[in-house]
């Protein structure tokens, strides 16, 4: 048995047609006293009664309302709901692999790191064929702030962090695009050391209904989206900072 608790943040909506085979997945990789912690953002189809019959298994599953904002405010209220020392993060329709926390926890808090990010597969609906072997190679995923300010290599289904980083990534803001950036940048602006590992640890599927999307727009839409996101973060850095200075 391990001696900490691992929390799996997982964002809802309408997820019923994948989640059952992406819930197994994740309780394979957990151990009693880990938790799921799921905020469902208004399902209408079969998710929130799937959902509901594992909560009575080994491992703790919570349910819980989500904010109605959208993708980026819905994790957050996931994750400020788990009560691990690790939290990883888990999108409805993905698998995970059988030694992916065995894995990621090879390098997570060792050595100053406060954040994984792994590789995966990106798959068809089915997962019958490999549409991406690697997401990294596609991505040419590096850690960084500046590297990933400029493109983004961070995915959020993809990534465990230590949750002391929480008091640092929430809120997330409205106005910026995209959850996992803002965590794993975050997590490098406040010196935490970030690790990306090669070994593919999930099979992302892409079908009609996924949330997230991999294009970029126009090169004018991104270098507005990189300014909104840059100003984000650097406003919630000089109010932590200006707290710090009245604290002492």
């Amino acid at each position: 048995m391990r001696d900490y608790k691992i929390s799996v943040a997982m964002a809802t909506y309408n997820g019923g047609k994948y989640i059952r085979t992406q819930m197994n997945s994740i309780l394979r990789n957990l151990q009693p006293g880990d938790e799921i912690v799921v905020s469902d953002d208004g399902s209408t189809d079969t998710t929130l009664h799937i959902l509901r019959s594992y909560a009575r298994g080994e491992i703790t599953v919570r349910v819980l309302e989500g904010p109605g904002k959208g993708i980026k405010q819905n994790i957050a209220n996931a994750i400020a709901h788990c009560k691990g020392k690790y939290i990883f993060l888990a999108d409805q329709d993905d698998v995970w692999t059988d030694d992916k926390v065995k894995k990621v926890m090879e390098y997570l808090g060792k050595d100053g790191c406060k954040l994984v990010c792994h590789d995966a597969k990106v798959m068809n609906g089915n997962l019958t064929e490999v549409l991406m072997p690697s997401f990294f190679e596609y991505r040419k995923s590096k850690p960084g702030f500046f590297k990933n300010l400029l493109k983004n290599r961070y995915m959020g289904c993809c990534m465990a962090f230590d949750s002391s980083l929480r008091k640092h990534i929430l809120p997330i803001p409205d106005e910026i695009e995209m959850h996992d950036q803002w965590i794993g940048m975050k997590n490098d602006l406040w010196r935490g050391k970030s690790f990306f590992l090669k070994e593919k640890l999930l099979l992302y599927r892409r079908h009609d209904g996924n949330v997230s999307d991999f294009s970029h727009g126009t090169v004018g839409e991104m270098l507005k989206k990189r300014r909104v996101l840059f100003r984000a973060m650097f406003r919630r850095h000089k109010k932590k900072k200006v707290k710090k200075q009245k604290r002492k």
